[in-house]
């Protein structure tokens, strides 16, 4: 977000809170419960953002976790395009070897869960 944008947002929220004391005020609320009521409305919308900014922390759905995500997967992509065809041979055959040791710990481990 550039600054003038975030400036803009202050903005907005700012005129929004005084809409809505005027509004408050002109459905017939006194001054003082107008603004305490639109506090309240300002301090809900504020808890609303932050958790749906909790959220996409909680669950890596930020910007910075997705651009990585693809830097990574572009540079493996190239590695593996870069591979002779007996290179992606040995790295297949080691991920199966790899995949064959953690089956059979797993299998060992499940035995010994079973005496």
């Amino acid at each position: 977000m550039r600054r003038i944008d975030a400036i803009a947002l202050t903005l907005g929220v700012f005129i929004a809170g005084g809409v809505a004391y005027l509004l408050l005020q002109f459905f017939g609320l006194s001054s003082q419960n107008a603004g305490v009521w639109s506090q309240a409305l300002l301090v809900a919308g504020l808890i609303g953002w932050v958790s749906t900014y909790l959220f996409r922390v909680f669950t890596q759905n930020m910007t910075y976790n997705k651009q990585l995500q693809d830097y990574e997967e572009a540079v493996l992509q190239k590695r593996l395009e870069q591979m002779t065809p007996e290179e992606i041979a040995k790295l297949q055959q080691e991920v199966e070897e790899e995949k064959a040791a953690e089956s059979s710990s797993q299998e060992q481990t499940e035995e010994k869960d079973q005496s």
